[in-house]
């Protein structure tokens, strides 16, 4: 059992806890707006935990769907699925139980919030099978990832209004930079496999998409914050995730694998920053 249980434990990452920060920062940076820096506890707990079981429960059904690719890319070949340690329906089922949980967790919320986890559900599971067909796949993801931003408003205010809508957008440029970081390190597996990435659609242009998506998701964000009347210390975050990205492309510049994925990992920082000046504007005000 002790064997079983480490299995599912790297099944959903959580020995990679990277995947639930990206998706953690932008959820926690949207309640304290929401709440204008003043978010229930229960809320923080809530949100936090739903975010971990989505992820996991995401990581899962990703692996279930890739199953029979994953073993023709050097870093994903020993994943417990595809190297055959559970089985197909194991992952299936551990999906299904995490997001039963993280439902359960939402109904304590109001109508609105319980009908966007639907659609939060919907994007998480289809993500996967966008793979295979559509040219951006890290858009969808960023949506994915980002449908806690929505989702935190809807529990706050009980509406969902502008500012929520463009945090969701900077989100999906910032997915799509860092996933495309991500991708540029299995660029030449995905070649051979068939797979869209946006790595690959991108091809030469590659850093100056991730760039871009950068320098949107940081303009989006600076507008957000005017918007919401945040000030010189929400200031000093965002100049502190320009830095990260200027980072960022110090390393992705020469397109090397080890460089890229140091980049995607170092995201955690860029959000980290950008959450810290939020936080830190309101509690100084």
């Amino acid at each position: 059992m002790k064997t079983r249980m480490q299995l599912y434990w790297q099944l959903v990452r959580m020995d990679k806890p990277i995947g639930i920060l990206l998706l953690l920062w932008p959820t926690l940076c949207a309640l304290w707006i929401a709440a204008e820096g003043k978010p229930p506890v229960s809320l923080v707990l809530l949100f936090t935990l739903g975010t971990v079981l989505m992820r996991s429960a995401g990581c899962a059904i990703n692996d279930f769907a890739d199953r029979d690719i994953d073993r023709y890319v050097k870093r994903t070949a020993m994943r417990p699925l595809t190297s055959g340690q559970i089985k197909p329906a194991e992952a299936i089922w551990v999906a299904v139980a995490l997001s039963a949980v993280s439902f359960l967790l939402v109904l304590s919320l109001n109508a609105l919030t319980i009908g966007l986890s639907f659609v939060a559900l919907f994007v998480a599971a289809t993500y996967p099978w966008f793979k295979r067909f559509f040219a951006l796949p890290q858009a969808y993801l960023g949506i994915a990832f980002g449908f806690g931003i929505p989702m935190a408003f809807a529990a706050v205010q009980n509406t969902v209004p502008v500012t929520a809508w463009l945090l969701l957008l900077g989100n999906v440029f910032w997915s799509l930079a860092y996933d495309t970081e991500y991708a540029m390190v299995d660029r030449d597996d995905d070649l051979k496999i068939g797979i869209c990435t946006s790595a690959i659609t991108f091809g030469r242009f590659d850093v100056v998409a991730v760039m871009g998506c950068y320098a949107a998701m940081l303009s989006i964000q600076l507008y957000a914050g005017w918007r919401e009347n945040l000030g010189g210390l929400f200031l000093a975050g965002w100049i502190c995730a320009v830095c990260c990205a200027w980072y960022h492309y110090r390393l992705i510049r020469d397109r090397e694998r080890e460089g890229c994925f140091r980049a995607f990992l170092h995201n955690n920082w860029l959000g980290a920053f950008l959450f810290a000046g939020i936080v830190l504007d309101y509690a100084l005000r």
